[in-house]
């Protein structure tokens, strides 16, 4: 297996659930660019977290593991207290470095390390959250020219983090929650 060359990444905390069964509900069966998630869920144990979006999406939903290749048509969430990282491989890699915006996972340590492999084949989404978690990592990834995806505040459940991701980053696609999906998958066609 080849390393991919294209990725999305999806940022989320509180009200983070239900936003990403909204976003994987939407998806193509055969949307084909890897999907990696970090929410803030503060559970101990992301399977069960895995397990209730997986119910809403017709791609496999898995944790993401050390030095597993992040493949296509695959949701990979990052494990509970560990940051996830996407090496110049395409392989993950895990830490347990300081908290970044009082979390780890932090989306902001995912969305740089994926900014730094995938570049211009990247699509960051920074959804619902109460801190400003994602609007630095976003930032990285439309400097290095991918593209930005910040759910419209004003529908969030937690309208802090795509706010701060507005005002850090900026935004190619300010969208309502439920618009998510057929954006990416109308960006996203093979």
């Amino acid at each position: 297996m080849s390393a991919p060359s294209k990725a999305v990444v999806m940022g989320c905390s509180a009200g983070g659930m239900n936003a990403l069964r909204t976003v994987l509900a939407g998806l193509r069966k055969d949307f084909s660019w890897p999907i990696v998630v970090v929410c803030h869920t503060g559970s101990e144990d992301v399977t069960t977290f895995c397990d209730l979006i997986g119910m809403a999406s017709a791609l496999p939903v898995r944790e993401a593991r050390e030095r597993h290749l992040a493949l296509g048509g695959i949701v990979h969430v990052a494990p509970t207290g560990y940051h996830l990282l996407v090496e110049q491989d395409g392989r993950f890699s895990l830490s347990v470095d300081e908290r970044v915006a009082f979390a780890r996972p932090a989306i902001d340590v995912l969305f740089e390390s994926a900014a730094g492999v995938f570049s211009g084949g990247l699509i960051g989404v920074v959804m619902t959250g109460a801190n400003n978690d994602g609007a630095a990592g976003l930032k990285r990834v439309r400097e290095r020219g991918g593209i930005a995806i910040v759910q419209e505040p004003a529908g969030a459940d937690a309208a802090a983090m795509p706010q701060a991701a507005l005002d850090i980053a900026g935004a190619d696609h300010c969208v309502p929650l439920k618009d998510i999906a057929s954006l990416l998958n109308r960006l996203c066609q093979p």
